[in-house]
């Protein structure tokens, strides 16, 4: 259904429901839409959103099949709502723990903390790498398994997140899924249009004379325009057939494609 155009019974029924649909992402060959789906439920009805990350993080405890089908699409929709909702000050902290227990989990000799350093040059039984555990395995500072992979990218999204006001579109949710930013594409008069990297975070930020996605993309952009020069004020606008209007120095630019989708 179309955002604001779904009608609700009781939160207690929504939150089985919700559950069912969590169950259903198991089996779902294309999670995509679903995951929309619950994000939806959760932007119609914010007590929900503390529901959806207990359980998401019930279902990413001891799975059944670690790193199987069932467990990529938990952890895949977790992201999606860390880069669109902020739980409950408890239950976020219940999240942190949980997400840095999963990738202290890879670290060499872990059972919940760090083990020896493999690494020539430390003391026995310590770590010299920087950070404690990053080389261990020979893999950088990085995570193995893509489960660590996505807790680390959760980790960094919650510290980023501020609300939303509409749901995320589904090219946003798969580029969540895939961890990785989606092109947004900026036309500007009298030069081609550019395509600008943006993520779940990214807002129309505004510096004394150009608001645009950030100030790098603005010299690029004003350049391209031959404006480097002018005292003038230069802003995203958003356009379609139905309206144009400068968009907000504080907007998430993914909500403007959401309007677009």
């Amino acid at each position: 259904a179309a955002p604001g155009s779904r009608s609700y019974t009781g939160g207690g029924d929504e939150a089985v429901k919700l559950f069912n649909s969590l169950q259903q992402l198991e089996s779902e060959r294309d999670p995509v839409p679903l995951m929309q789906g619950v994000l939806q439920t959760c932007l119609d009805l914010p007590p929900l959103v503390d529901e959806i990350y207990c359980q998401l993080v019930k279902q990413t405890t001891e799975p059944p099949a670690p790193g199987g089908q069932g467990d990529l699409h938990y952890w895949q929709l977790l992201t999606c709502m860390s880069c669109t909702f902020l739980p409950s000050l408890p239950i976020l902290r219940f999240l942190r723990f949980h997400l840095d227990r999963r990738v202290l989990a890879e670290l060499p000799g872990a059972s919940g903390g760090q083990g020896a350093c493999r690494v020539g040059g430390a003391p026995s039984g310590q770590c010299c790498c920087d950070p404690p555990g990053a080389s261990c395995r020979g893999g950088g500072r990085f995570p193995a398994s893509e489960m660590a992979k996505y807790a680390s990218f959760i980790r960094e999204a919650l510290g980023k997140t501020k609300g939303r006001e509409c749901v995320p579109s589904l090219e946003e949710i798969l580029g969540g899924v895939r961890r990785q930013e989606m092109i947004c594409t900026v036309h500007c008069p009298g030069a081609p249009g550019g395509g600008v990297a943006i993520s779940s975070h990214t807002t129309a930020e505004e510096s004394p004379s150009v608001a645009f996605v950030s100030p790098q993309v603005a010299q690029e952009l004003v350049s391209r325009l031959g404006l480097s020069q002018s005292p003038n004020l230069f802003a995203l606008y958003e356009q379609s057939r139905r309206r144009e209007q400068p968009v907000g120095s504080a907007t998430l630019l993914a909500d403007v494609l959401t309007r677009f989708e």
